[in-house]
């Protein structure tokens, strides 16, 4: 499986991740702390009601959480540990529907130690609104609070 990339951004531990190729993951940002994502929603990943499934919706802001959790690139030090969910929540805002594009922006909030707090607003817009010129995500559909733990890389 090769990283899942756009505009020349990859993550490392995209490589392997069956469930982020699934999904169609693109990553559009990586910095320190920072990841931005999106997807495209497909009929599959809705819920009885035609509307986006909650477990998407958690499983791509998951995603965004781990790669602003984790650097893309390692040095040797940092690649010896790897930093994981100790815990999460989310608060459904609006649903979002098939063929919209969602677009997850992580932030780290703090970090001590082997500790982290990070933000995940997730967002729905239709294709032909984020082509407009100065297009924002879209609408607010979820806010996604994780915290992570460092753990040493088994």
């Amino acid at each position: 499986m090769v990283e899942t990339t756009l505009s020349g951004a990859s993550h490392h531990i995209l490589t392997n991740d069956y469930a982020s190729e699934w999904m169609g993951i693109e990553v559009l940002k990586l910095d320190d702390g920072h990841a931005t994502i999106r997807m495209h929603l497909r009929q599959e990943m809705l819920n009885g009601f035609g509307m986006a499934h909650g477990g998407m919706i958690f499983a791509f802001g998951d995603t965004a959480f781990a790669l602003a959790c984790n650097p893309a690139n390692p040095t040797p030090e940092q690649a010896a540990n790897i930093t994981v969910a100790s815990g999460v929540d989310i608060n459904f805002i609006k649903p979002a529907f098939q063929g919209q594009v969602v677009t997850a922006v992580a932030n780290r909030r703090a970090s001590t130690g082997r500790s982290g707090l990070y933000d995940i607003q997730i967002y729905a817009a239709s294709p032909d609104a984020l082509s407009a010129p100065d297009a924002g995500p879209g609408e607010l559909i979820a806010e996604f609070r994780g915290r992570s733990r460092t753990i040493s890389k088994k």
